[in-house]
């Protein structure tokens, strides 16, 4: 008989971090009431709703920016497949919802954006900058959440180079364009979800082709690293897990919000807010007087659902990683890695407004709602990252220089 136990070694119990914990469970608690208060109970659901998913994202470390390097440097296709995954589950909901037009009396639009040069410039933009700033629109909320001293600078790029993309906007928006393409709207609510689904799905073949034809074999879903139900407190997630309830969150704030899940919109409102507190007179830039923009700017961020979504997101990541043990890790901040950051901030911000948004407005919600300029942002934003990963090395950030 053999004396090998095959038993799992017991793992350390988990240290929460007390002070970031009562912090940001504090101050989800205290913001939810205070956006009721102020605004009303829908805004502040729309709050919380940003927390599930800044803890969603954190768990599953569900950024694309990784998946993204990963399927250019090694080959590995897990994050990308699981990424389609989420986009064309979140689909299957969207594009017949919007088609409706309305739910309940509450109207729904879709992200849907122009085709055309801003978007194939301000995608190919986004890319590059993802690779350099070590994270995607929601990547960089919800690693900020974390803790991440590096992705603090590339945040307060990021907004920045988004306010300098609403000075230009409508310079590029005068470009080659084609109006708005709603794939429901031109073949039919059954037609545009089979071709989505069919293309993500061909999208997700390729990705494993590559793989197979690298490897031999897919990779396989890591084990929970803790026993039972353990992992759903102190992660990390599946990633298919993480992309299905991510998915599902995308539909619950379409319903709730009127519109799919969006981040940039908000980092370039919050820049003209501060321009605005030290004399730039951003409310006489063109964007600024379109109407939406226009009330944004004459509001409180609290009224904006997409800045109090991203507040939340943020939270929800401090809370997920408090209580997993896991907020602030140590971090260098060499000068090119910094440096990295803030290019790849303001190259993000820039890219994001040209592109009417990123990684997820453009992207995840622009294809859920059948919108052709998500299609196109996907393709452009994947050519510029493969040149940022090309780019990293130069920064001393890995790249195709570490595989």
């Amino acid at each position: 008989m053999s004396d090998i136990s095959l038993e799992r070694p017991a793992l350390p119990p988990v240290k929460m971090d007390a002070a970031p914990l009562l912090v940001a469970g504090g101050a989800l608690a205290l913001g939810f009431l205070a956006i009721a208060a102020l605004v009303d109970l829908r805004q502040a659901t729309l709050f919380l709703l940003g927390g599930i998913l800044g803890a969603t994202l954190y768990h599953g470390s569900f950024g694309f920016t990784g998946g993204w390097r990963r399927m250019v440097v090694e080959k590995r296709g897990r994050a990308m497949r699981a990424q389609v995954l989420m986009i064309g589950v979140a689909a299957l909901a969207m594009i017949p919802l919007l088609a409706a037009g309305n739910l309940g009396g509450e109207q729904l639009v879709g992200a849907t954006a122009p085709v055309g040069v801003s978007v194939l410039v301000g995608a190919a933009m986004f890319g590059l900058g993802m690779q350099l700033g070590g994270g995607c629109g929601s990547g960089t909320l919800f690693t900020v959440g974390g803790g991440s001293a590096r992705m603090l600078v590339t945040l307060a790029f990021f907004i920045l180079g988004a306010l300098i993309g609403t000075a230009h906007l409508p310079w590029w928006l005068d470009l080659p364009s084609l109006a708005p393409i709603s794939i429901g709207a031109e073949l039919g609510v059954g037609t545009a979800v089979l071709a989505t689904v069919a293309a993500l799905g061909f999208v997700a073949l390729v990705t494993a082709l590559i793989e197979r034809r690298a490897h031999g074999a897919l990779e396989a879903e890591p084990a929970p690293a803790r026993p039972g139900w353990s992992w759903a407190l102190y992660g990390p997630w599946p990633l298919v897990g993480a992309g299905l309830l991510l998915a599902v969150l995308n539909v619950a704030t379409l319903l709730v919000a009127g519109h799919p899940w969006s981040v940039t919109f908000g980092f370039g409102l919050w820049g003209a807010k501060v321009a605005q507190a030290v004399g730039v007179p951003v409310e006489s830039w063109a964007f600024w007087n379109w109407p939406g923009p226009q009330e944004a700017l004459s509001s409180s961020v609290l009224a904006d659902t997409v800045s109090v979504m991203n507040f939340g997101v943020i939270l929800g990541a401090a809370l997920a990683a408090s209580l997993a043990g896991k907020f602030a890790p140590k971090v260098s901040l060499p000068i090119g890695s910094l440096l990295a950051a803030a290019i790849g901030g303001i190259l993000m911000g820039y890219g994001a407004r040209l592109s009417f948004g990123c990684n997820i407005g453009a992207l995840f919600s622009g294809i859920a709602s059948g919108s052709l300029h998500g299609w196109l942002w996907f393709a452009a934003a994947f050519v510029g990252s493969i040149a940022g990963v090309w780019l990293r090395p130069f920064f001393g950030l890995d790249g195709f220089a570490k595989k």
